[in-house]
């Protein structure tokens, strides 16, 4: 019982922020979604980055110890693509839509907050390398899926590598690799800043969840089971496979569990591609979270 008290700890201010928005966007009218698509702007490109990039540069951050976590990061975002493109060909969703929130759970701004509150501090550094490798594989074959169809294949690929978030993730590596670090002063100011995305991705979700319509929650309930169900799947198929520790093998079944990222729709609205579809997937994803999180500790367990 103190576990899920926990957990709705973490979860429920998540609905809340999103209902602000959602009020806010009914009281003000279409100006609001105006202002927010400013707003979006730059979060996607400035403020998530630095959230990234102050994760990974961080004095905690270990990558040998934890790449066997990273290995495991990057293959569940993988099968769960899989798996979701299986289900988006079968029940006819554009892959576009359905497929990049399945790849990009959230093991930001719902995963560091749980591992922390589950394995203690000292699991900051572990759901740190399981945010990096979500984020590798969703800014590399999320963002290309979403290009392919707008331009050739060549252009998408300059433009994956160019994303901020890649050129975030590309430095914050270099500094946890060879060691670099900033003055703590100038870490901090970084640190505020990508930190201010979260409640700014969780606002526009709210008011972009104005326009969300009948058809958007059936796509949305699909999509808040397939992302969770998919990566405990591919979990349990890595668990006899890894050389991971206790400690790992719990952070790998919790980031399994974890729903779509609010990002996923920050982006969705960048590319016009479905958002309101996108704004379903995340707010339902998050609403199941409050069943699928507590299974993901358990098997971890």
């Amino acid at each position: 019982m103190d576990v899920f008290h926990r957990i709705a700890g973490i979860i429920l201010p998540v609905f809340l922020i999103i209902t602000a928005g959602y009020a806010y966007s009914r009281l003000r009218g279409e100006v609001v979604k105006t202002d927010m698509a400013a707003l979006n702007r730059i979060s996607g490109e400035m403020l998530c980055p630095l959230l990234l990039f102050s994760a990974l540069a961080a004095k905690e951050f270990d990558v040998v110890a934890n790449l066997p976590l990273m290995l495991a990061g990057v293959l569940i975002a993988l099968g769960s693509g899989v798996v979701a493109w299986a289900v988006a060909r079968l029940l006819g969703y554009d892959p576009r839509t359905f497929v990049p929130p399945m790849i990009y759970n959230n093991c930001g701004n719902m995963g560091l907050p749980l591992a922390v509150l589950a394995f203690g501090p000292a699991g900051l550094s572990e759901a740190v390398a399981m945010f990096m490798a979500c984020s590798l594989v969703y800014f590399t074959v999320g963002i290309r899926l979403m290009e392919s169809g707008r331009a050739g294949p060549r252009r998408a690929t300059l433009r994956m590598f160019a994303n901020p978030m890649m050129l975030a993730m590309s430095a914050g590596m270099l500094f946890a690799a060879v060691r670099l670090t900033l003055p703590p002063i100038f870490m901090q100011a970084l640190r505020m800043l990508g930190e201010a995305s979260i409640p700014l991705m969780l606002l526009a979700l709210g008011v972009r969840m104005a326009d969300v319509n009948f058809r958007s929650w059936r796509i949305g309930l699909v999509g808040a089971a397939i992302c969770p169900l998919a990566g405990l799947a591919v979990a349990a198929a890595l668990d006899p496979l890894l050389p991971l520790s206790a400690m790992q093998r719990g952070q790998m079944y919790l980031f399994a569990s974890l729903p779509p990222a609010v990002f996923c729709f920050i982006v969705a609205e960048n590319y016009r591609q479905e958002p309101d579809k996108v704004a379903a997937i995340v707010l339902l994803g998050n609403a199941a979270a409050l069943g699928f999180v507590p299974l993901g500790l358990w098997m971890g367990m």
